[in-house]
């Protein structure tokens, strides 16, 4: 006797993010969860991405996804009309347009217990993470990650080893290389509003994505090694190990990191 397949909506792959990255966890300024589509819709083909981009949408079209799961929101500011005159409105109307509806669990993603800031604790050595700026009456969940390194070194040696959990080529530093290390606090993205966060937690290094020229100089005042990663090579590689826990939770489901998307910043 043939088994028959289990349907999935959208509605379901919502309801494991929601559960896995809970939307009480994004940022209040965030637009999180299901921003385009019918929960209702029926899925097969889901693609996971940094940003709603031509190049990842288009590839989308093509590839016949029913659902992005995109890190960044779109949209992500409130919009008063969606026209073809805004590249955001351009994309949105092509999503509509083909059947693509768009989830976004951003900010609580990267707070998430197994989120993207705890990925990128572990990943480059940090041992005892907790959050950097942990959320009322829950100390065990907040926004960013401190910890201490698994082994004595530098921020030289910090630097190799982040280079080498990112597959980067490349990363901007303000600070002393031969440093020693203490404490590390992260935060993916631009964060560099956790600066403040990693000065009251001892820490004396900040890994982030991007931040402003001033926070940099605020650094080297407080004497804080800040080491600068790049905001995409900060977040892309959670995009793609989601991908492989939304395949693991939905074996009917054919799911990927977006294959077209790329760093629009480049080094010369």
């Amino acid at each position: 006797m043939a088994t028959s397949i289990r349907k999935i909506s959208v509605q379901d792959v919502g309801a494991f993010l929601d559960a896995y990255a809970p939307s009480h966890l994004a940022e209040n300024w965030d637009n999180v969860g299901l921003l385009v589509g019918d929960a209702s819709q029926e899925i097969a083909r889901v693609m996971t991405c940094l940003t709603v981009t031509p190049e990842s949408l288009d590839e989308a079209i093509q590839e016949r996804v029913n659902l992005i799961v995109t890190h960044h929101p779109l949209p992500f500011q409130p919009v008063k009309r969606v026209t073809a005159d805004t590249t955001p409105g351009r994309l949105l109307l092509d999503a509509i347009r083909h059947g693509i509806a768009i989830y976004s669990p951003h900010t609580a993603f990267d707070s998430a217990l197994d989120g993207i800031n705890q990925w990128l604790a572990s990943g480059i050595g940090l041992t005892g993470i907790e959050p950097l700026r942990a959320s009322a009456n829950q100390s065990a969940i907040g926004t960013g990650r401190c910890g201490t390194p698994v082994r004595a070194g530098t921020l030289a040696d910090l630097a190799t080893d982040i280079k080498r959990f990112l597959q980067v080529s490349q990363l901007q530093i303000v600070g002393l290389l031969e440093m020693p290390l203490q404490k590390i606090a992260v935060g993916c993205g631009s964060a560099g509003s956790f600066l403040e966060d990693a000065k009251r937690s001892g820490c004396n290094v900040f890994v982030t994505g991007e931040t402003s020229f001033h926070t940099c100089l605020e650094a080297r005042a407080s004497k804080i090694g800040l080491i600068l990663t790049g905001h995409y090579a900060s977040e892309r590689f959670a995009v793609e190990r989601l991908a492989e826990i939304l395949s693991r939770q939905f074996p009917e489901l054919q799911v990927w990191a977006s294959r077209m998307e790329s760093d629009p910043i480049q080094s010369v």
